[in-house]
């Protein structure tokens, strides 16, 4: 029996576009005038000061701003670039400039999950500060309240096996009763080694390409979310 579903966003409950045409240009674009108007804040001194200890000690503030965006172009996991942009897209959330998109799918499934009693978790490379903006500004309201919790790096990169280890202790549930979702096959590989079972998402929206066959690494294949029965796998 599947006691918890966690989910990947990008590619997953999410369009790859949305992170990649939206938020990091909208990041890219922000920054300079962020940084100008809100450096001598503690919170955001402390992640400008972080960034300068990787570039090679005091840099003046422009600087660190046009290595910060270069690592956006990278999509570079940087803390204190994860930190900046989410307060960069706390701002923009907040405007109304844009909404976290989640497919209706998705937004669907997760709500009658939710309802059913599985409890709902997030594993995403983006912050979890990132993560729960996007479904609390999601274009389908607030798919924040559904979950009951949020993974990010912290745990463990996602192609390791132990950060899903680390997963399934923190839920206090066995592997085998939790369902990982995400549409990066190396990922389902570590989380099947952890002992999790798998689904692939395979969204045409963002896999023109279908992945079949041996590209699956043997993990079942969706389409889309309403085509998942937790309870129902094999």
């Amino acid at each position: 029996m599947i006691r918890a579903i966690v989910t990947d966003i990008e590619g997953t409950t999410s369009a790859i576009a949305f992170v990649h045409e939206v938020l990091f240009p909208y990041a890219r674009r922000e920054l300079p005038a962020f940084v100008r108007a809100h450096a001598h804040e503690p919170a955001v001194r402390q992640q400008l000061d972080r960034a300068a200890l990787d570039i090679g000690g005091v840099v003046a503030d422009d600087c660190i701003v046009e290595i910060l965006q270069g690592w956006i172009a990278e999509d570079r996991k940087h803390p204190a670039l994860k930190a900046l942009q989410g307060m960069l897209w706390q701002d923009g959330y907040a405007r109304g400039d844009f909404h976290g998109h989640v497919y209706a799918d998705a937004a669907q499934a997760l709500q009658r999950w939710h309802d059913e009693g599985i409890a709902l978790h997030v594993y995403s490379s983006g912050s979890v500060q990132a993560q729960k903006l996007l479904f609390r500004h999601s274009d389908a309201g607030n798919l924040d309240v559904l979950f009951a919790g949020n993974f990010d790096t912290g745990v463990g990169g996602k192609r390791e096996a132990d950060s899903y280890r680390r997963i399934a202790a923190a839920l206090a549930l066995p592997a085998s009763e939790i369902l990982f979702l995400s549409d990066v096959v190396e990922e389902l590989d570590a989380a099947g080694s952890a002992g999790m079972r798998t689904i692939l998402l395979d969204r045409p929206q963002d896999y023109p390409t279908p992945r079949t066959g041996e590209a699956c690494h043997g993990h079942p294949r969706a389409t889309s979310f309403a085509q998942i029965d937790p309870q129902h796998l094999d």
